[in-house]
């Protein structure tokens, strides 16, 4: 890792910007230097807030079966980076669902990290609020229709729903999805890898 980017990543795993706002301010993330592909989920959940690691749960299970990978090259920081909208556990609403990201998150910590990793060949966008960030004007009304609308925005940008066991009725209703964009997400990643 750069000195820059390795800087960058300390001074990100500091912040307390959140502090008050937050259950504990606890930045989960995995820059990297050489990787060519970037995942962007949401903001860590519970299990991930207690164990520091990036999709150390059941939808880390969904999302590398996904992609068509194992733990060892997910974790592979020299391959894949992860970098959540929200870089540390929002808390949960009433009915026990994660509450959104912080906003002031990646308005603050976003741009910079990214522009020290110009390396990233694909970024893997999980959800509504990663694809309205990255996507902007080019997000659809809906998750549904940006998912719809990969093709569009292939190679370099691949929308996904979170791989969250929340969204099984999600896929259920979309069997397209793991028909028709879950094996050429796979061929895209084996090239990269």
């Amino acid at each position: 890792m750069s000195r820059e980017l390795a800087a960058l990543a300390a001074e990100i795993r500091a912040c307390r910007l959140c502090a008050g706002k937050i259950p504990e301010p606890r930045p989960v993330l995995r820059p990297s230097a050489t990787a060519r592909i970037c995942v962007a989920g949401q903001a860590p959940g519970t299990r991930v807030h207690a164990s520091g690691i990036p999709f150390d749960d059941r939808s880390g299970d969904r999302l590398r079966e996904w992609m068509g990978i194992d733990r060892d090259i997910f974790y592979d920081d020299r391959r894949i980076a992860i970098l959540p909208m929200g870089f540390c556990f929002p808390g949960q609403d009433a009915r026990g669902g994660d509450l959104p990201p912080r906003a002031e998150c990646a308005r603050t910590w976003r741009t910079r990290i990214l522009s020290l990793m110009p390396q990233i060949e694909v970024i893997l966008l999980l959800g509504s609020y990663a694809q309205r960030w990255h996507l902007k004007d080019r997000a659809r009304a809906s998750l549904t229709e940006t998912v719809q609308g990969w093709r569009a925005l292939a190679p370099g940008v691949v929308p996904l729903p979170h791989p969250s066991w929340r969204n099984n009725g999600w896929l259920r209703k979309n069997p397209w999805f793991e028909r028709d964009l879950l094996p050429e997400l796979r061929r895209r990643l084996a090239s990269l890898l």
